[in-house]
């Protein structure tokens, strides 16, 4: 039995992976038959690399994926792109019909992750903004607590001048 799978490189705690077909038996960083891309879970949002049209292949001639190569490939249209084939090959659909419905939902799939990103640059930048303004506060009120402290400490100072002045005077 054919699988297609996910096969762990990279570094500790750094883990990337190959997506690959591989016999059922084969180690998981073993042997493998093909690689079909990559996937990267680090990235934010989690980068894959795919060669779609390999991946259609493999499904179509039997290879079964695990759940989380599953789940990889729906995101990334491959599972539709093989149900828009198989039907048909059935004749339910043409072929013309099925690419340009593909090509609807890559579109489609694109503007929400266009979408997603700006978000997550907008939510970065409002980070930024609001713990500049946390540093400001603070700030402020350290150099308040300086100011107080430098207004006790030369009120002490003229107090400590004025009582010695007057002692002076009655000396003389």
């Amino acid at each position: 039995m054919v699988r297609i799978r996910l096969a762990r490189r990279g570094r500790k705690k750094g883990a990337m992976y190959d997506i690959v077909v591989a016999d059922a038996k084969a180690p998981r960083d073993g042997r493998f038959i093909e690689k079909l891309g990559t996937y990267n879970p680090i990235a934010n949002p989690a980068k894959v690399v795919l060669n779609v049209d390999k991946a259609v292949k493999w499904l179509l001639n039997g290879a079964q994926p695990t759940d989380t190569t599953r789940a990889l490939l729906s995101h990334e249209g491959v599972m539709l792109r093989k149900h828009l084939q198989v039907g048909v090959r059935k004749g339910a659909i043409t072929q013309e019909v099925a690419d340009a419905r593909f090509e609807a939902w890559k579109q489609e799939k694109a503007s929400r992750n266009d979408a997603k990103s700006d978000g997550l640059t907008q939510k970065q930048a409002d980070e930024k903004l609001a713990k500049l303004d946390a540093e400001r506060k603070v700030n402020e009120a350290r150099a308040a607590a300086i100011a107080k402290k430098n207004a006790v400490a030369v009120a002490e100072v003229e107090a400590a001048a004025e009582e010695a002045a007057p002692a002076e005077g009655a000396a003389e």
